[in-house]
């Protein structure tokens, strides 16, 4: 027999629910027979498994040691980050969240059951700090907030907690905070300015297009606001605020308007992506989620109310900053981002 007294990150859920990931190999006709024979009770009393959780309710499980361990199964791809030793650079860290500047070439979250993504990386450290155990991974699973594209790098927000991954999902899904982003595109953009369209996205060969607001029916509207850092004839830094969040909006935005992201193989400028690759081993798209400034916030997050953090830009990005011939805007580069070039 087993006795399971429900936490906080474990509450607020039905009680079938919380079984099928307490023991997440048993099937669901096993589990509700156990509940119709008494097998599996809460409180002490016959459940049906409906029932929503609380902090404190106490879950009985009248099983051999051995059929528990049957129905359990361990987490493989968390044993796979394990074994990478990959080091997070961790920008922010309370018991509650977690602010990871992600390098490009890293999921955010895993597309395949054996992918290993940041989220894989970040469970990995909970549970090397002593922050997270076993037991508890198998009722609740730290996740990220926000996700970038897999070479997109920069900040992106983790929950540690239920709380901390409710909190920081709904300022994200409800555009409460705000994120802008670093980005190197094609010509010479020398003037602020705030863009509107309509998106769709090609699920099966995840691509989007811009589309005019006759084919708006089935797109969703975006909107993208952006202002020179420093610009050329041939290339431009922009500082990207993304007011809305769809999939490859930045990226397919501006080469909408005719300013490509360089290194972009799927949005951008063949010629310009090849003198990137021989001139800086450029790869991939020039992007970097750079800010997130927070709004006000009360309670238990109080502590990160109306802060930004910041995610130091990448080595590859800083050096084609560096190595680039600006016409203008340096110095102003300079002062909104302090760097030192």
């Amino acid at each position: 027999m087993k006795i399971i007294i429900i936490k906080p990150n474990e509450s607020e859920q039905r009680l079938d629910k919380f079984l099928k990931k307490y023991m997440n190999r048993a099937p669901g006709s096993f589990l509700y027979k156990m509940l119709r024979k008494k097998n599996i009770t809460l409180n002490g009393r016959r459940a049906g498994g409906n029932e929503k959780l609380h902090t404190g309710d106490e879950v009985r499980l009248f099983l051999s040691d051995e059929t528990i361990e049957k129905f359990t199964g361990d987490d493989e791809p968390v044993a796979g980050a394990k074994g990478r030793n990959t080091t997070l650079d961790i920008i922010y860290e309370d018991s509650q969240v977690l602010f990871v500047n992600k390098p490009a070439g890293m999921l955010s979250q895993k597309a395949e059951k054996t992918d290993i993504s940041l989220v894989e990386h970040i469970i990995s450290y909970l549970l090397d700090s002593g922050q997270l155990t076993r037991e508890e991974l198998r009722t609740f699973r730290p996740s990220v907030c926000n996700r970038l594209d897999r070479n997109t790098s920069g900040l992106v927000a983790a929950g540690k907690t239920l709380a901390g991954l409710q909190m920081f999902g709904s300022l994200f899904r409800d555009r409460n905070l705000r994120k802008y982003y670093l980005c190197i595109v094609k010509g010479k953009v020398d003037k602020p300015s705030h863009i509107k369209g309509y998106l769709i996205k090609n699920e099966q060969t995840n691509e989007v297009r811009i589309v005019t607001s006759g084919e708006a029916e089935k797109a969703a509207p975006i909107e993208t606001e952006y202002i020179p850092l420093a610009y050329s004839r041939e290339h431009s830094l922009l500082r990207v605020h993304l007011i809305t969040g769809r999939t490859h909006q930045i990226r397919a935005h501006l080469a909408y308007v005719s300013h490509p992201l360089c290194g972009d193989h799927k949005y951008g400028d063949r010629d310009v992506n090849e003198r990137y690759r021989k001139k800086y081993g450029v790869t991939s798209q020039m992007l970097h989620s750079y800010e997130l400034v927070l709004p006000v916030l009360e309670g238990e997050f109080a502590a990160l109310s109306e802060r930004t953090f910041r995610a130091p830009v990448p080595a590859l990005f800083q050096k084609v900053i560096k190595e680039t011939a600006w016409e203008h805007g340096t110095q102003e580069a300079l002062e909104v981002l302090h760097w030192k070039i």
